[in-house]
């Protein structure tokens, strides 16, 4: 597995780590459970980690040198693409297939899967054409770059796994992918990790908070995309429809600010509202402290204006707490609208508060509808994700080997990979 501009040893909400590095260590730790042994290659950041890491039985972590040994902007990976592919061909070990996973991985794929003959399978996790299409004011657009990237990495892959039936969709109707190759396999949740555990009042004991607190809770990156304004804005409405309600409102901000510019942002925006009393910012954390977050709330919010899946969600609901999410992407898939939680079409910020609301004035809901999550959680788990996600690679295999029997040559007929990125890469690539 690849993954170029975050690795899957950072702890998800700082930075760019988030919902993608979760997938990717709780997908490899299920395929090494299935006999699959993995290793996940990323970027040498300098952080003084050794250069190989046990993450599970069977699964490894590998810091590749490619560019500068520090953190850098992810605007800066698309020049260390091809350090990053030359240092990866140098491996002395086989593969019988790479999984990629977000776009500048699936850039290094490319050349991974044609100078080792193998198969490449790729996983998006986010789009540049629909992220663009959900922009929030102010916001920046995904570059050109990006996008002809994406198209290069869904021509070139041997098969595609998305998250969801609508991500498939996008993929066949923005990117031109083949039907035939592209996946539809569900994330899972570690349901290890992710439970009722000892319930509500204890968590709510643990972590210092008032037990009869009404308490919807905030956990991700905080940027623009996931939406934390549009919670912000909600809370205020709230206020303004029942400000009875201010005593015993608190709203948990578990996360770190990704991106420039942006740091502060989302407290600033409290402060004109008028609603800075009632929101509590708290730093990322471990996932064993972070289902003890989710267990504590009263409900999830997760007002994304995109989302490949919404891992949150997902693990939210295996801990017994109703969400509120966004009706965008994935999480339509990860929530079962008025039986688990609710879905909101739009980011009307009313529209948010009076669920809020409602959701603050019928507690007996609160528990049923939790209740209920629980169950609809424990049919998505990591195994089943894992199985099939074996078959995709077997699939992958087989049409891999077709090809070179037919052909008589190699895994592809077609030539080398176009260059990817910028002209700084030509010499590369034909080094490759």
């Amino acid at each position: 597995m690849l993954s170029v501009h975050t690795s899957p040893l950072h702890q998800p909400g700082t930075g760019d780590a988030g919902g993608m590095n979760v997938y990717m260590v709780e997908l490899s730790r299920a395929l090494a459970e299935q006999g699959v042994e993995v290793d996940l290659f990323t970027r040498c950041r300098g952080e003084g980690r050794p250069g190989i890491e046990d993450l599970a039985p069977g699964v490894r972590v590998r810091h590749l040198h490619a560019g500068p040994r520090r953190p850098l902007p992810k605007e800066a990976m698309p020049d260390l693409v091809v350090p990053f592919s030359l240092a990866l061909l140098k491996q002395k070990r086989r593969y019988d297939l790479v999984h990629s996973h977000y776009w500048l991985s699936g850039q290094a794929g490319r050349i991974a899967s044609f100078g080792w003959g193998i198969p490449l399978v790729h996983t998006a996790h986010t789009l540049a054409l629909v992220k663009n299409a959900h922009l929030a004011e102010g916001d920046t657009p995904e570059p050109e770059l990006r996008i002809r990237g994406e198209r290069q990495v869904v021509g070139d892959a041997d098969r595609l796994i998305a998250n969801t039936a609508d991500e498939a969709e996008a993929l066949r109707s923005l990117y031109g992918a083949a039907a035939p190759r592209t996946e539809v396999v569900r994330p899972g949740v570690d349901l290890r990790t992710f439970g009722p555990g000892a319930g509500r009042a204890a968590a709510r004991a643990r972590l210092g908070l008032p037990a009869d607190a009404f308490i919807p809770l905030y956990a991700g990156r905080i940027q623009p995309l996931k939406g934390p304004d549009v919670l912000v804005r909600a809370v205020a409405e709230l206020l303004r429809m029942a400000p009875e309600l201010r005593p015993r409102l608190l709203v948990p901000v578990v996360g770190g600010h990704s991106g420039a510019g942006r740091e502060g942002s989302m407290g600033r925006l409290a402060a004109e509202l008028g609603v800075a009393d009632v929101l509590q910012a708290c730093p990322p954390v471990p996932q064993d402290r972070l289902a003890e977050w989710y267990r504590a709330a009263d409900v999830l919010v997760v007002p994304s204006r995109s989302e490949s899946f919404g891992l949150v969600a997902l693990e939210a609901q295996a801990c017994g707490t109703p969400v509120l999410a966004a009706a965008v992407g994935g999480l339509p898939t990860a929530v079962w609208d008025g039986v688990s939680g609710m879905l909101v079409r739009g980011h009307d910020p009313v529209e948010y508060a009076r669920r809020l609301r409602w959701l603050a004035t019928h507690p007996q809901a609160r528990v049923s509808m939790g209740e209920a999550a629980v169950r609809h959680a424990q049919g998505m788990s990591w195994r089943t994700s894992a199985a099939r996600t074996i078959d995709v690679y077997e699939d992958a295999r087989a049409a891999a080997l077709g090809r070179a029997d037919r052909v008589g040559q190699g895994r592809r007929h077609a030539p080398a990979p176009t260059a990817p990125l910028s002209w700084r890469n030509e010499k590369a690539v034909a080094q490759v």
